[in-house]
């Protein structure tokens, strides 16, 4: 059966890129697209979709409706997956969003919108009941950790890096094997040395390992505005 989705973006003209980027996907049935968080949380009750694919920021407010809306469903319908899609690479909107646990939540950057397969493969991900965190997101965390003096990161080595990187957007160690070219024994002997470097060893699956590395690679990013990619 086709996952079905529900579109919630303001913006008419990226709602309706979304929609077509979806329409001709076999995999993926849209139910419903609207503009506004009253219109989402309707037709999430209507519909009982397994996917919402949601901006961040939705009338009537334009604040952070899409987080709050992920968070309400963490209640109230736990089995529907959450992309929130964002134009922002401020860590703490994913933070939020991953506050009660990364299971069946997706954080991605508007610009990924056209890319096809890194949308659908969100849509998959937090369907199957696993995670996905905009690879934008992640450079941008480790770059910031990597720069306190103290930081742990900082006794990784380059390929180590990597690695978290790819655990830090929820691949499996399969996943990281193929985007890295490396055998599963160097995947796993990898992963080891890096947890036991970030003091993460007794992290045992992988929703928890993806919300650790996150909030430590944020630890050092402090507050701050969030940084605009682009505008709606």
């Amino acid at each position: 059966m086709p996952i079905r989705v529900v579109v919630a973006e303001d913006n008419l003209l990226v709602r309706q890129g979304i929609c077509d980027v979806l329409a001709h996907e076999p995999g993926v049935d849209v139910i419903a697209a609207v503009a506004d968080l009253p219109a989402l949380e309707r037709a999430v009750d209507e519909h009982r979709p397994d996917v919402v694919l949601t901006d961040i920021r939705m009338p009537p407010e334009s604040s952070d409706e899409g987080i709050r809306l992920a968070e309400q469903l963490r209640d109230s319908s736990p089995e529907t997956g959450v992309v929130v899609l964002s134009q922002y690479r401020d860590p703490a909107y994913a933070l939020a969003l991953l506050e009660r646990g990364s299971d069946r939540r997706a954080y991605l950057l508007k610009d990924r919108v056209s890319n096809r397969a890194e949308l659908l493969a969100a849509i998959r991900a937090v369907a199957a009941g696993s995670s996905m965190i905009d690879p934008k997101i992640v450079e941008g965390l480790v770059a910031a950790r990597t720069r306190a003096e103290r930081s742990p990161l900082n006794e990784l080595t380059p390929r180590e890096h990597e690695v978290l990187s790819e655990i830090a957007q929820g691949k499996s160690n399969a996943a990281i094997g193929d985007a890295l070219f490396l055998t599963k024994r160097a995947v796993e002997k990898h992963i080891n040395s890096i947890f036991m470097k970030l003091g993460l060893a007794d992290s045992e699956d992988v929703s928890k390992r993806v919300k650790a590395t996150l909030l430590l690679l944020a630890e050092e990013s402090g507050p701050g505005s969030p940084e605009a990619v682009e505008h709606d």
